[in-house]
């Protein structure tokens, strides 16, 4: 109760679409998009955010892989739009 196997989130500077292309080809897969949000996306002046989703069938590893691929992506375009 009070639960939710799901986040949307943003990433300063990145676009959603982005971040799932590249966890995608980390073999971790998201959503991005307006996920049925649009009028909320557009109040908060978002373009899209990204959406993982967890159930019981994923692991604590699984889930450890992919906030370190997420954290890795994101120093990725850090480093990318520093330069």
């Amino acid at each position: 109760e009070g639960r939710a196997a799901l986040a949307s989130f943003t990433a300063k500077g990145v676009h959603a679409n982005d971040l799932a292309t590249l966890l995608d080809q980390e073999g971790i897969a998201i959503r991005s998009g307006h996920h049925c949000t649009q009028p909320l996306h557009r109040y908060l002046d978002l373009a899209g955010t990204a959406r993982v989703s967890l159930s019981f069938y994923n692991t604590r590893e699984e889930i450890d892989v992919f906030v370190n691929t997420l954290r890795e992506t994101l120093d990725f375009f850090a480093s990318v739009f520093s330069e």
